[in-house]
């Protein structure tokens, strides 16, 4: 059922004064049982024959510390799921314009890892301007400050871009090199549940901490929309993907230069 005219203009106003929304229990029951099962036939069947630049482990020799994958829509599921209308109508209202989606990802943090998100903002690796992009965050685990919740800086969508530069962290090759205490006291952590969406700018400012928890996964699944007016800029593309390249080599990865991270 669509929403009332009245909370789409109250979920618009808030994505852009604050950077970021939350809806909670996004998919019908359905729909959120249907991508987790496919998203666990892709983990169990698909994953041990990809590429290494598209599954990253805290340890290859362990697969349950699968912590991200990428390019999931190169899958005939994916490569379908990814047009649903929910997301795409989502995200258009967000935006304020037709939107196309332009990649999938799934991110984990296993139980009681110490690898924290490094503080970045998602438009440094898609060099878009206008920077109308946005990601759509989905919790498939219950989600809190002990397993690694997210934390935005409200409004930081409006302050252009901070520096980046590379981490030690596989699977997030740029963080802000200027991260703060001040930065720190404005940040907001966004407890969810499974099938909440936390959708964000890509200019908006997020971090997450470690996974805690001794037993439990922090499990999400995601996919970013481009507005249609946003056009890639070449040169700082180039520079970051020369750069993301030259950080996977340093922490081993190999086939780099085949993949993107973020």
């Amino acid at each position: 059922m669509a929403a009332p005219a009245a909370a789409l203009a109250s979920r618009r106003a808030e994505f852009q004064n604050e950077g970021y929304v939350v809806v909670r229990q996004f998919l019908s029951a359905a729909d959120f049982g249907e991508l987790q099962d496919e998203l666990h036939r892709y983990v169990t069947q698909v994953v041990p024959h990809l590429p290494e630049g598209d599954a990253f482990y805290h340890d290859r020799s362990r697969p349950e510390t699968l912590k991200q994958m990428s390019r999931i829509e190169n899958d005939p599921f994916f490569a379908q799921y990814i047009q649903h209308p929910a997301w795409r109508n989502l995200a258009e209202e967000l935006l304020g314009e037709p939107a196309t989606c332009q990649g999938t990802e799934w991110f984990n943090k296993p139980p009681a890892t110490d690898h924290p998100t490094p503080p970045h903002q998602d438009n440094y690796y898609f060099c878009l301007q206008p920077p109308q992009v946005l990601t759509m965050w989905l919790a498939l685990d219950t989600v809190d400050e002990e397993n690694g919740c997210l934390r935005y800086i409200p409004g930081s969508h409006r302050e252009g871009l901070r520096p980046h530069g590379r981490t030690r962290t596989l699977g997030f090759s740029q963080g802000i090199v200027d991260y703060s205490e001040a930065d720190r006291a404005r940040e907001i952590p966004i407890l969810a549940q499974p099938n909440d969406l936390l959708i964000h700018h890509g200019n908006t400012i997020h971090r997450a901490e470690p996974n805690n928890s001794p037993t439990r996964h922090r499990r999400s699944f995601a996919l970013v929309f481009r507005g249609a007016s946003a056009r890639r800029d070449d040169v700082a593309f180039h520079k970051y993907l020369d750069s993301s390249t030259a950080q996977q080599e340093a922490l081993g990865v190999k086939n780099a230069a085949m993949t993107i991270q973020r």
